[in-house]
């Protein structure tokens, strides 16, 4: 599936969400307004909101909350964004200027705190305290993994089980809330919660790990973001650490170097390096895998056109170019 396809059954909810968030982002301070409509309209794939939307819809929800909760959604991942990029000093994302670079850090971190705060008023409105307990959770959660990100960076020796960690709180988690709670709004039974709730992580890890991948294999143009971001960030991801596992003694070296001091100095031996040792195949068989152990938790779902778009979304997610 394409992602107009995987988006076609909630195409008329998305555009609410998309509206929803708009009417949601006004301030009367007018810096807000700027720079996190700036990013909000940044070009996203919105693969948190739309999973959302597909899983209330796959769970037979007929409301009006999922729309709420996908904004939601979309607020708190904006927020990391802002704060990731100030933390990482990263100056280009989805191929144009991060907040940061423009408004500055400060202002970037001040309105991804606006975004968070934002959020939870909107859950206020739903008016449920199992989706409060669900987004508190999922929010600490992420916190929690961008600190061990932190701990990570410059660490040549972070283990695969360390990394798949920070994956698991920093990016899984939110697609795990997203999707458990189109069940939750639904009023599903707790199997079909928690079912929905193993496919977003699932889904989440596998997006994550491609990402990986995307880093040292795809065009700056594709990803929207400069090639080999994660090694000049000193960011030890799976694919330096399979090729650290099977590279050369000077190879090892060479990657341990690099991770620990940062920078891009010698990326184009680093990159040879994890073609060589297979570090790309081995990270996407990896994504292949959670996106298929996501898919195995669909069936306690009836068919239909948004449980075949949740397995489609699964697809994408280990197949995207960008």
């Amino acid at each position: 599936m394409t992602i107009e396809q995987i988006r076609a059954p909630v195409a008329e909810d998305l555009h609410a969400v998309n509206a929803l968030i708009r009417r949601q982002l006004h301030s009367d301070v007018a810096l807000i307004d700027r720079l996190a409509g700036y990013i909000i309209d940044g070009g996203g794939k919105r693969l948190r909101p739309v999973t959302v939307l597909l899983a209330a819809q796959a769970c037979g929800y007929t409301g009006r909350q999922h729309i709420d909760a996908a904004a939601i959604v979309e607020f708190i991942h904006t927020a990391t964004l802002l704060h990731d990029d100030v933390v990482d000093e990263s100056h280009l994302r989805r191929g144009r200027e991060t907040a940061n670079a423009i408004w500055g850090n400060q202002a970037s971190v001040l309105v991804g705190d606006f975004l968070y705060s934002r959020s939870f008023q909107m859950m206020v409105g739903i008016g449920s305290m199992r989706v409060m307990d669900i987004m508190a959770d999922t929010t600490n959660t992420i916190a929690e993994g961008e600190v061990m990100q932190l701990l990570n960076c410059h660490d040549p020796d972070t283990t695969e089980e360390r990394y798949m960690a920070v994956i698991h709180c920093k990016t899984a988690k939110l697609f795990e809330a997203a999707a458990q709670l189109g069940a939750v709004l639904a009023g599903r039974s707790r199997e079909e919660e928690l079912a929905l709730a193993r496919y977003g992580l699932h889904l989440g890890a596998a997006f994550q790990l491609i990402d990986d991948v995307l880093d040292y294999s795809a065009s700056s143009a594709e990803l929207g973001k400069n090639i080999g971001d994660d090694l000049a960030e000193g960011k030890p991801t799976l694919p330096l650490i399979h090729a650290m596992r099977h590279g050369s003694p000077d190879e090892v070296q060479m990657i341990r170097s690099a991770i620990e001091q940062g920078g891009l100095e010698h990326i184009e031996i680093v990159t040879r390096t994890i073609e060589s040792t297979g570090a790309l195949d081995y990270t996407s068989r990896l994504a292949a895998k959670q996106a298929e152990l996501a898919i195995a938790n669909l069936p306690v779902l009836p068919d239909s056109p948004a449980r075949a778009a949740l397995i489609g979304l699964a697809n994408f997610a280990v197949n995207r170019r960008y």
